[in-house]
């Protein structure tokens, strides 16, 4: 409902989505797998292991009455967060409310993506998004982050006419 806050959950990368245009990118930038990368190598960085938010997930809700969750794979957090929302309410996405992985900033300068087809094709480090009401927005911090989590609040939900869809504020890419 409008008012309701949204968390993300970071991503690990980018978890099994986008790797059509991954490997477009990587092939006319002329990089290679093995060039260096944040410390790894280009390849070990792009295949970081998909985060799994299930235990998580499932402590959540024996602490917090969730509205909704969305987890974000191929469409990306434009596609998969409509979804869970009913028709007359939006989501308000603060793209400053997150640091974009280094991982995602070089795939859109190699690639010259432009932003809203980074929002549709990768997670761009939110993984899993967690709808509560306002007044539950600080136990689902606090119990996500002792369960190791990494989360941030994204925005919030706002009343709409028509079908669900995400607005971005303070765009960023």
């Amino acid at each position: 409902k409008a008012g309701d806050k949204l968390i993300g959950i970071a991503s690990s990368g980018p978890h099994s989505n986008g790797y059509s245009l991954i490997r477009k990118i990587i092939a006319r930038s002329n990089s290679a797998l093995t060039d260096s990368f944040d410390g790894k190598t280009l390849g070990e960085a792009l295949l970081e292991p998909t985060r799994i938010y299930v235990k998580s997930l499932l402590s959540l809700l024996d602490k917090v009455p969730v509205h909704a969750f969305a987890h974000i794979t191929g469409g990306g957090l434009t596609e998969n967060l409509p979804r869970v929302l009913p028709t007359g309410i939006n989501a308000n996405i603060d793209l400053s409310s997150w640091t974009f992985p280094n991982i995602f900033l070089w795939l859109q300068e190699q690639g010259n993506v432009s932003q809203a087809d980074m929002l549709t094709t990768f997670n761009c480090g939110i993984g899993m998004i967690v709808c509560v009401a306002a007044e539950d927005e600080i136990a689902t911090l606090e119990t996500l982050q002792s369960l190791g989590e990494t989360v941030f609040v994204i925005g919030e939900l706002i009343e709409s006419e028509g079908k669900p869809e995400v607005n971005y504020i303070h765009r960023k890419l």
